[in-house]
C-alpha cells in the first residue's frame, strides 16, 4: 500500500486523472471501477476538463458502479444511477450502454448481484478501481463486520452511514433507505489497482486502521493492505492521526517520476 499525502491537496484529482489516462493511453479499452459520494467529484471534474482539452478520450472504455441503493425510484435524482450520470458519464464521450451499476429496483435482488459479478469477470475485471472512505472504515457499503471475502449482495445500512448520507437527502435520515447493494470487498480486491481518495479530518481515524492499524472486519478497508497495488491519497486533515505520515512524504518525494501512481 503507497500512501500519499501531496504538499497541495489540489493535486489530488489531477494525480488520480493522470492514472486514468495513463491507463487509458495503454488501454483504450479500459475497465474503470466508478464510485459515488463527494469524494470522487473532483477526479470526475478533472476528467471532464482533460476530455474537453482532447486529452482524455474513454469512447472504448468501461465502467462498473460499486453500489446503489434498494428501491429508489429510477427517476429519483439520488439513484446511484442517476448521480453517475449526471456526475461522469454525461460529461465524457464513454458509452452510457458501457457504463454499469447494480440494479437495486430488480425483482430478485439476489440473482442481480450474480449477474453483476458475471458481467464484471465478462468485461475482463476491473483496471483501476476509485474509493472513498466512510468514517466507519467501509468502503463501497462494506460496513463494519463485512465478511473480507464478501462479493456483490445486499448490504444493510448502519445508522452512521444514513446519518452520514443525509445531507444528500435534505438531512432526512428517514429519506435514506436502508439497504443497498453493494460490490464486496473480494470483489473490490480483484481489481488491478485501487485508488482510494480520503478528505478531512473525519476521516483520519478511519485512515489510520486503514494504514496502520491490523487487518479486520471492525474496519472493512483493511482488507486493502493484502492488496498488490494500492493508491491511498490524503489532504492534511484525512492524514492528521497517521503516526507514519513524515515517512509517507519522504518516501513519496523520493518516489521516481517513471513510476507514477
Amino acid at each position: 500500500m503507497e500512501v500519499i499525502i501531496p504538499n497541495e491537496p489540489s493535486q489530488i484529482p489531477v494525480l488520480v486523472a493522470d492514472a486514468i489516462c495513463a491507463l487509458v493511453e495503454r488501454k483504450p479499452d479500459a475497465t474503470l471501477g466508478i464510485a459515488t459520494g463527494s469524494t470522487p467529484l473532483a477526479i470526475y471534474d478533472e476528467l471532464a476538463r482533460r476530455h474537453d482539452a482532447g486529452e482524455l478520450s474513454l469512447a472504448r472504455a468501461k465502467a462498473f458502479m460499486l453500489d446503489e441503493y434498494v428501491g429508489l425510484p429510477a427517476e429519483h435524482p439520488e439513484r446511484y444511477r442517476n448521480v453517475i450520470d449526471t456526475a461522469f458519464t454525461s460529461r465524457l464521450d464513454i458509452d452510457p450502454a458501457n457504463v454499469h451499476g447494480p440494479d437495486g429496483l430488480a425483482d430478485d435482488l439476489a440473482e442481480a448481484c450474480a449477474d453483476y459479478e458475471r458481467r464484471i469477470v465478462e468485461a475482463g475485471g476491473v483496471d483501476l478501481q476509485i474509493l472513498g472512505i466512510g468514517t466507519d472504515g467501509h468502503i463501497a457499503f462494506n460496513e463494519p463486520g463485512s465478511s473480507l471475502a464478501s462479493r456483490t449482495r445486499i448490504k444493510t445500512l448502519t445508522s452512521q452511514t444514513r446519518i452520514d448520507n443525509a445531507r444528500f437527502f435534505g438531512g432526512d435520515i428517514e429519506a435514506v433507505p436502508r439497504h443497498c447493494l453493494t460490490q464486496g470487498l473480494g470483489t473490490i480486491m480483484d481489481a488491478r489497482h485501487v485508488v482510494l481518495v480520503a478528505l478531512g479530518k473525519g476521516k483520519s481515524e478511519a485512515v489510520h486502521n486503514l494504514t496502520e492499524g491490523p487487518v479486520s472486519a471492525l474496519w472493512p478497508a483493511t482488507i486493502l493492505q493484502h492488496h498488490p497495488h494500492a493508491s491511498v491519497l490524503l489532504d492534511p486533515g484525512a492524514a492528521s492521526r497517521l503516526q507514519l505520515s513524515d515517512y509517507y512524504r519522504e518516501a513519496y518525494e523520493s518516489k521516481p517520476a517513471w513510476q507514477g501512481l
